[in-house]
Parts: structure tokens; sequence; C-alpha cells
């Protein structure tokens, strides 16, 4: 696969299952294209891409980390994310700004819950994929067991483009099916033929094709998503990664993307520098920028100034002065800068796929009172960062609250506290987010009349929506009765107050619509609508109810036979619902949905059930409806829109302080 032409760049996302081996595949790449002159290793905490103190003492990546490398005269970005499920908002990021991905699957596990939530990703952003499957020299590899894995769960248009020679303590490498005899390379150009109408009749008509005509109608159906190709490899002896490299450039795509177009590009993530501060990691679809322009931020409605442009590899960073279509890199100097804001226009920046849902919700606790600013500081600037931790701040209560995937991620979270801000913080239980909806159609109102001076009248419709539609708002009412500008703040304040529920919840698959709406011309003051809002909508939800709903995830079990029929019986107790189970041999493949807050330590049950035998995969399937005899309630922050005089006085105080 060797000689690409003059392509000139790839950006792409190494992807996979926690313990797969991305870091170990990443530092390998850096070390055979002579980025590095030594090879990271992850297990002596000496990876490149792990630089965080964290990360090498866990020996798990946590961040995605952004290197690049050369290979064949072509220069590649590369982006190693994290594989733990505690950690999918870095990898919802990562892979907006990817024009390829390398999905790494073990020989061992084979296909695992968070290899098929990623590729689920993958194929709906499109995003042209390798797989690589690795550790092909470990015991229990089993190269036709993960094949029917792939063809499976991910896709049958999944083609081998190599042949694994050996397995275990015989995997000697791979050969090329391109240059192997024409009996064995049979399947793959059957492949290529089948997604392609012209060379199927070339080939069923026993036409000689050239070779080199197979092979760029495979890559051209790669760069395309309809074929997948399939490479073997052991990257802990360094054993297929140059056949990797080879194929990133043979059949991943360039990025494409027109320098002299007006700026478009996205941020896609956020770091703090010792020396350089705050920088932003962006992608450029469309356009230049330099060291000392002025760029507009679309997202914020702010112009900021760049002070330098940056290539940053781990702990080490480069200034570039220039980025360029198609490239990524550190941005400095933007102050106000957060994830997901486009810089220039939007108009080339690809859609955003959500992933990452965190379901449970836990409180902060310090030793010292005197901290407490601190603690606020540090989360905050944490949030920045990975905005999915959504800190609450109830500064009457003196209490912050966090949002989290799961475990492993409070134990990251609480390192580094201890070691960037020297913060001794402790998170307490952690719940579960729960969510409300209304329960049928009704009215809210609210004439807000005193204490004067004050006047904001206003009428509010509620319906239930589908389940995921989240929240539609319209307004129908004439700006003689309410002006632009008043309506305006309305819509601004809604998505606010239904952040709190009757229980406390966030309200969500509701149309909200506002059917009446007055001002007074001499009487309302501009912010009378941002305190009338939340108390319009508050009196609609009393009025209609609301219902709980809470997070489920989808399952997947594989346990001996014999634990199955108890395994069965705890999925019921957990109210659990599940398919007939699969026979696998002496196993037993048990498939369904099950309440997060049930089931939140099966996991651990059911490997001392079973003696480490069983295995169980969770992703997230959506929010349900409580059962009746659930119930949750969630402290409210703040006072209730209800207690209306009560809620008047202290927002005023707000918006004046």
């Amino acid at each position: 696969m060797a000689g690409q032409g003059n392509a000139s760049r790839r950006n792409v996302g190494i992807f996979a299952h926690v313990d797969a081996g991305k870091t170990t595949t990443t530092e390998h790449m850096l070390y055979l294209s002579g980025r590095t002159r030594a090879l990271g290793s992850v297990d002596a905490g000496t990876a490149l891409t792990d630089w965080m103190e964290v990360e090498r003492e866990r020996g798990i990546s946590v961040r995605a980390a952004t290197t690049s490398c050369t290979w064949r005269g072509a220069s590649i970005n590369i982006v190693d994310t994290p594989g733990h499920v505690d950690f999918l908002s870095e990898v919802e990021r990562s892979l907006r700004v990817m024009d390829g991905a390398v999905l790494i699957v073990s020989a061992v596990e084979g296909v695992q819950a968070q290899t098929e939530m990623i590729w689920n990703a993958l194929r709906k952003l499109r995003i042209p994929t390798v797989i690589y499957v690795n550790k092909m020299d470990r015991i229990g590899a089993d190269r036709e067991a993960v094949l029917h894995g792939i063809h499976s769960y991910l896709t049958r248009d999944a083609v081998e483009v190599q042949q694994p020679l050996g397995s275990e303590q015989q995997f000697a490498g791979s050969a090329d099916l391109w240059t192997a005899s024409e009996d064995e390379r049979t399947e793959l150009l059957e492949a290529v033929a089948e997604r392609d109408e012209e060379l199927l009749l070339r080939y069923v008509a026993g036409e000689s094709v050239p070779l080199a005509e197979w092979k760029e109608q495979a890559a051209a159906l790669s760069r395309q998503g309809k074929l997948f190709p399939v490479l073997y490899g052991a990257s802990g002896k360094g054993v297929g990664i140059e056949a990797l490299l080879d194929a990133i450039l043979h059949y991943l795509p360039e990025p494409g993307g027109d320098r002299n177009a007006p700026l478009s590009g996205i941020v896609f993530k956020i770091e703090r520098d010792k020396t350089m501060g705050r920088m932003a990691y962006v992608r450029l679809y469309d356009g230049a920028m330099s060291n000392r322009d002025v760029i507009r931020n679309a997202t914020q409605n702010v112009d900021e100034k760049v002070t330098q442009i940056r290539k940053v590899e781990g702990g080490r960073s480069e200034d570039l002065g220039v980025l360029e279509a198609g490239d990524i890199a550190a941005v400095c100097g933007m102050s106000h800068v957060r994830i997901g804001d486009i810089l220039g226009v939007a108009d080339a920046v690809p859609e955003e796929v959500r992933l990452a849902v965190p379901l449970l919700t836990v409180q902060a606790h310090w030793p010292d009172e005197q901290q407490y600013p601190a603690v606020v500081s540090a989360l905050q600037e944490l949030s920045d960062e990975d905005p999915l931790l959504d800190v609450q701040w109830l500064q009457d209560e003196r209490e912050l609250h966090v949002k989290v995937m799961g475990p492993i991620q409070l134990e990251i979270l609480t390192t580094v506290l201890a070691a960037r801000y020297g913060l001794d913080v402790r998170f307490g239980q952690p719940s579960i987010i729960y969510k409300e909806t209304p329960r049928q159609s009704g009215e809210g109102y609210v004439a807000y009349l005193m204490p004067k001076p004050c006047w904001a009248i206003l009428r509010f419709r509620l319906e239930p929506g589908e389940r995921d539609s989240g929240l539609t708002y319209e307004a129908f009412v004439r700006s003689e009765d309410l002006l632009p500008q008043y309506q305006n703040e309305v819509a601004r304040r809604v998505p606010e107050a239904l952040q709190q529920g009757l229980r406390g919840w966030e309200v969500v698959d509701l149309k909200v619509t506002l059917v009446e709406g007055q001002h007074h011309v001499w009487h309302t003051h501009p912010l009378d609508f941002a305190v009338a809002t939340p108390m319009g909508i508050m009196n609609g939800l009393a009025a209609v109810g609301t219902k709980l709903l809470e997070p489920v995830l989808h399952f997947r079990i594989v346990v001996p036979e014999e634990n199955g029929g108890r395994v069965m019986n705890d999925l019921s107790m957990m109210r659990g619902s599940f398919d007939a189970p699969v026979l696998q041999g002496d196993r037993m493949l048990i498939e369904g949905k099950v309440p997060a807050a049930t089931s939140l330590s099966y996991s651990v049950e059911l490997n001392s059930l079973t003696k480490g035998r069983g295995t169980m995969a969770t992703f997230f399937a959506g929010y349900e409806e409580c059962p009746p005899d659930v119930e949750a309630e969630r402290a409210r922050r703040g006072v209730n829109p209800l207690d209306q005089s009560k809620y008047i006085l202290s927002v005023r105080k707000a918006l004046q302080g």
C-alpha cells in the first residue's frame, strides 16, 4: 500500500473500548514514524498521549490527546480518545472533528458495549473507518469469533484486507491480501465487486481487471463509508503498525476545506497551560487564522484576539503561527471561549452527535469552610473543560453539585482537584438523575403587577411531547401586545424555568406556547418578563401535574448456563425486561433493558455470583416513565416560583445585585 500519491493530511481518531490498546497503538505509530525517539509505554507511565499525572498513575486515558506524525510525506493528526465509558464526553467531542477513524477491537474480548456505541456514532456521522484487530498475540485471540462479532454487532461491510499468520503465541504478523494468491484474495475482490455495479459486471464477465484498479476502488468505497477494511496486529510488539499507517493514508480521506473561504471552525477541547494560559483546540474546516488575528466567536457573539497558534503534543508545544483549513491546533488568547463554540461561520461545521448522558449527580464536600471559593472556582474551571459536569452552585446553601458518568470519573475528579489545585474534595454518594414531563395539557398564567413598578402578563399553553423530543417553544402574540424584545426575553427564560419542575428535576418532552402576553407602556421594566416567566411556567406545571422519568440502560449479559436462572430472576427483581435467552455453547446471552437506579451495582454482584466468569455490558437507552410507586424528589435550588411573593423579592434582589 505504499505510494499513496501527494495526499498531504489526515485527521484520524483512535477509538476503542477500554484496554483494547489505543494508547499503545498510538505510541507505536509515533515511534515508527520517527515522531518520538523512545517508545512510550502505558504500563511504565511514559506514554506521550497519557501526559496527565493521573493517566500515568492509573494507566488509562482520561482526556482526548492530540498528537501528529508524518508518514510517507503525509501529515497525520491523531486524536487518542479515552476508552472508559465514564469519559464518553471526550470521545463525543473528538468524533465531531475527525475525517476518518481507526476502531480498535481486542482479538480476545471482541466487540464490547462501548465499541458498539462508538460504532453507531461513527456511522451516524458517516465517518470512514478502518477496523484494527489488536492483541492477536494474546492467549484467547480468536480471529473467527472477532470477525463474527464485527459482522453481527457492527457491520456486514467489514472486509479483511489482511490474512493473519497464526494467532496467540504463534502470531507472526499478517499477509497483505492484495499481494496474495488469486485464490486467497477472491473474497476481497468479490466484496469490492458487490459494492460497485460496473466492476461486478466486468468481474462476472471474466474480464481481467488490473489489481491497481481493484485497490483504488476499495479505497474509494472505504473513503465513502461503504466498505470497512479489517487489519490485524499486536501493538504491544509493534506488529502491524506499519500496515496500519499505510491503511490510514490509503483508505481514509483527506480533510478537504478551502483556505480562501470564510473562517469556519469549532472548539472541541479546552486546556490550561502554565505559561500559555487557556488553550482552545480548534478544528478548522474553512479559511485560515494567524497569530494576532481578531476572530469572531459566533456562538457567544464576541470578537477575540488570537495571541498564538500552537501544535501541542502531550506536555510539549511549538508555535505554528498559522492554522489552515483541514488542520487542528491549540489557539491561545481567547479568554471567553468554551467547548462547542463555532469560530467564524457555522457553514462547514458538521452536526454534533450525543453519546454521553450523565446519569448521576453528586454533592462535593470539603473540610475547611474557607476553601469554598477555591472549590467553586476549580470546579467551574473543570466544567469549562468538560461541560457535561454542569456544576450547580447553590449560593444560599453553599453547596456544589456536579453531574458524572460513573465512579471512575469521580475518582479522577478527586485526584485532579488534589494534584492541580491542592484541594481535598470528597464527593457524596451518587444519586440517579431523574426528569419530569407534563401529565396532560393545560395552561399557566401570571399577572405580575405588584410591587410597583412592574407590569407583565403571560399565558402559556403546556402540552406533553413525544419521548426524547426535549422542549419545543412557540409564541403566538401580537407585537403591539408584547414588544419583540419582551417576547425574546420570555423565549430565553422558558428553558431556564424548566430546569426544576414540581419535584426539582428538569422538565422535558413538552411543547410550550405563549398564547397571551401584555406589557405596559409606562410601568413595564425590561426585566419584568425575566421575573414573570418562571412564575407562569410553574403555575402551568402545577395545573397539569408531572410524571417522573428515569434513565434506562440497554444491557447484554453473558453468563455460564448454570447461573442463567438466578440472573433472570435478579433482572425481574430490578424491574428489567429481556428477550428469550440465547445459548452459546455452555454460556447464556441475555439482552434487554433495566432501570439505571436498580442496577447500579449489579455488575459487581454478577462478578461475585459467577466467580468472574460473567460479563455485563450496558449503555444508555433513554428515559422512560417510572412506575407509580417510584418517587424521587430533589431539593430545590433557590425559592420556588409557586411561592410568588417570596420569589419576587428574592429575584428582584438578585437582579439588582
